[in-house]
């Protein structure tokens, strides 16, 4: 049987603004994404996918892993970890079957990735590129056009990343919905309008890579995969767990396994994409994943929803701050283990980049000079002035179907004390299975894993020849292998991709113009050939490299 191809398309920083989630998420119906509605109408849309974190690294991790950034380390923003050794990312899984994995863009895990996760990585890393056309392929294609940094960027840049709209397809400030967590002033009413101008230039990226996969005649071949890392760039919903900052849009079509028009309502964790694609290689999961499969290698969505789904809050930058949450079909309960600190602590990032943040503060301090005045300050409402507080309660509870922008915190109504002790429970068990390094000071942590900041470094392989096949072995536990025939060269900076400068921050591969094959076990040699051998941990320094001559015969 041949294995399904499989593409993940996924995009930065937004909720499920998307036309066919009119009805579904508030606000929706605003959105002009023809080709994301199209794939939905071809596929199953989840109405209730939610990731694990609210911001990039933590959440790649969570699904590049199939495990809890919180067990692994991987929580803060930004940050290099050390995951345990069993851990790996699920690429290389899909390498070892004989799947061609690529990515296009950035990899953002919370470690340096090894050249060993992806046959073909960077701005031309496509599926076309592999050698054998009939080989499957598990292709990767990160659009960053929707990132928060996009709707603040100055008029000349916003008018490229949009310069494919049409004059319909533009939204218009001036009835652009602002949710009741913010004040309607022109400001918000730009930043929503960009954000979704910019959804629809997403939209059109999207239909050039699935015009491309009916071109090439894959499409009935290949599950493709949409998502986004987490909600929209905004202030309490990037950065903050709440449902704003945690629910995403999740599309995924199948043809011939997945019946058009499916729609799924129950829980969905975005870190289950991990477990799912490797059913749809035919692979098992791992033993050691904390990932669930959302459908089977048929297709059949899960008969074993999630029942919660867990996500967290660390570190932004250099913005300390511990928040967990628990969300079901109703609820979602966030404990604060920092109540002594505002919701909306300095973020250099934020507070230097975006209008929506620098608005909200302007306002606040403006509520202050009428306060100096003797004035009742009137430029926010309660809910919009409670976000400014410097201090938070240490427990909230929303009924999200009542209260969809969490506005009404629901912990001390005596009314709802049998909810919040039910998800205070479910939030205990969770932290009792799954070990919480968020709640390790960082420092500590640190040492742990690099005592005295000295990274360690992995074993160099061992490579022998036994009649005529190459065998190579590594002494670090947890370590991947990868060869090449291709000699050393100087490391490049890949001009056209516009991540590649910040490469060190996101983990990428280096770029040096090696391709490294994984080794999978012992193969045959190649007389009077060369061979260069290279071992890797994720969170370790890559070892030396060994160097294997092939005799003439």
């Amino acid at each position: 049987m041949q294995h399904p191809n499989i593409i993940w398309i996924s995009t930065h920083d937004i909720n499920p603004h998307l036309g066919c989630y009119a009805g579904v998420y508030p606000h929706a119906e605003y959105a002009h994404t023809p080709n994301l509605d199209r794939l939905a109408a071809e596929g199953v849309r989840y109405n209730n996918a939610i990731a694990t974190t609210p911001v990039c690294g933590p959440s790649r991790s969570a699904i590049i892993t199939g495990m809890y950034p919180t067990a692994v380390g991987t929580m803060h923003m930004r940050t290099k970890a050390v995951p345990p050794p069993e851990v790996r990312p699920i690429p290389e899984y899909l390498r070892a079957a004989g799947y061609y994995c690529t990515n296009n863009a950035f990899t953002d895990y919370q470690f340096h990735t090894p050249a060993t996760v992806f046959d073909d990585f960077g701005s031309t890393a496509h599926w076309r590129n592999r050698p054998d056309p009939d080989q499957p392929f598990f292709a990767t294609f990160h659009g960053m056009v929707t990132h928060e940094s996009q709707i603040y960027t100055d008029d000349e840049r916003f008018a490229q990343n949009t310069s494919r709209l049409k004059l319909e397809e533009r939204h218009d400030p001036d009835v652009a919905p602002v949710p009741p967590n913010y004040p309607d002033t022109a400001v918000f009413r730009q930043a929503v309008a960009r954000y979704n101008d910019l959804i629809t230039a997403m939209d059109y990226w999207l239909g050039d890579i699935l015009q491309e996969l009916e071109t090439d005649g894959l499409a009935d071949n290949t599950v493709v995969v949409f998502w986004s890392d987490h909600g929209r760039g905004f202030p309490r919903e990037k950065r903050w767990p709440y449902e704003c900052g945690l629910r995403v849009p999740l599309i995924v079509r199948w043809p011939g396994k997945i019946a058009p028009g499916t729609v799924v309502d129950e829980l969905i964790c975005t870190m289950d994409l991990a477990a799912t694609m490797l059913a749809v290689a035919g692979l098992p999961v791992p033993k050691y994943m904390h990932a669930q499969l959302i459908f089977d290698a048929q297709g059949r969505q899960s008969d074993q929803p999630r029942r919660y789904v867990f996500s967290h809050r660390d570190r932004m930058g250099e913005t300390e701050d511990t928040v967990r949450t628990v969300r079901d079909g109703r609820f979602r309960y966030l404990r604060n283990y920092h109540p002594d600190r505002p919701y909306m602590q300095h973020q250099e990032y934020a507070d230097r980049m975006t209008s929506t943040w620098q608005e909200l503060r302007k306002l606040r301090f403006q509520e202050a000079e009428q306060l100096n005045q003797g004035l009742m300050p009137n430029l926010l409402t309660p809910a919009q002035r409670h976000f400014m507080n410097t201090t938070k309660p240490a427990e909230e509870l929303y009924d999200l179907l009542a209260d969809p922008h969490e506005i009404n915190n629901l912990a001390a109504d005596p009314a709802y004390a049998t909810d919040l002790q039910h998800l205070r429970d479910a939030l205990n068990r969770w932290q009792e299975e799954y070990p919480d390094l968020g709640l390790i000071p960082e420092a500590e942590l640190l040492q742990r894993w690099r005592p005295d900041g000295a990274f360690s470094k992995t074993t160099a392989p061992e490579v022998q020849m036994e009649d005529d096949t190459i065998i190579a072995t590594c002494e670090t536990k947890g370590a991947s292998i990868g060869w090449t025939a291709v000699p050393p060269a100087t490391p490049q900076t890949e001009a056209k991709n516009p991540l590649a400068a910040m490469g060190w921050a996101v983990g990428n591969p280096e770029v040096d113009g090696r391709s490294w094959q994984l080794y999978t076990g012992p193969f045959a040699v190649v007389n009077g050939r060369t061979l260069w051998f290279r071992a890797n941990r994720l969170g370790y320094l890559d070892s030396e490299e060994v160097i294997m001559n092939v005799p003439n015969a």
